[in-house]
């Protein structure tokens, strides 16, 4: 699905229910800060964000229950992506050097992070090939059964 993005306002309300998981319509106002926009004001917000396929709905009686469609995740990533392409030429390295140099990340954050990346490719390949020779196990035994099924065949022909 391709994300649309959100205004302000939009995005406020998805943060609220991201981290209720779902609510409904009143729970949402009581929740809301101060100053709460009004009624009518949330509620199109609500039907433009099912519209933009960011929230889900179940009717129940004559009340709805909002659902996230779009995990806070994936949002994250898409806005993480096009911040990338506008400020930073779709360059991480950009940005990284950005958070270096206004001393929002370490150095000392940056070997962790290396460190624990490196931890985790050095695991990863063991698991696909764990993966990897359970498939041609599981392949392996059916092409053989297969393959001796075709000669019964063939001997059966040749009678």
């Amino acid at each position: 699905m391709i994300l649309q993005s959100l205004t302000p306002s939009e995005e406020e309300i998805m943060q609220l229910i991201w981290n209720k998981g779902e609510i409904y319509f009143r729970e949402l106002m009581d929740i809301f800060p101060e100053p709460k926009p009004h009624q009518n004001t949330v509620s199109t917000f609500l039907k433009i964000l099912v519209e933009k396929h960011y929230l889900s709905t179940e009717k129940q009686g004559r009340i709805y229950l909002y659902r996230p469609a779009v995990e806070f995740v994936e949002y994250r990533k898409f806005v993480l992506k096009r911040f990338l392409e506008n400020y930073f030429n779709n360059s991480g390295g950009e940005l990284f050097n950005v958070l270096l140099d206004e001393e929002l990340i370490t150095s000392a954050d940056f070997e962790n992070l290396i460190k624990s990346r490196t931890v985790f490719a050095s695991k990863k390949p063991e698991q696909d090939n764990h993966i990897q020779n359970f498939i041609k196990e599981i392949t392996s035994d059916k092409k053989t059964k297969k393959k001796e099924k075709d000669k019964k065949k063939k001997k059966d022909k040749k009678k």
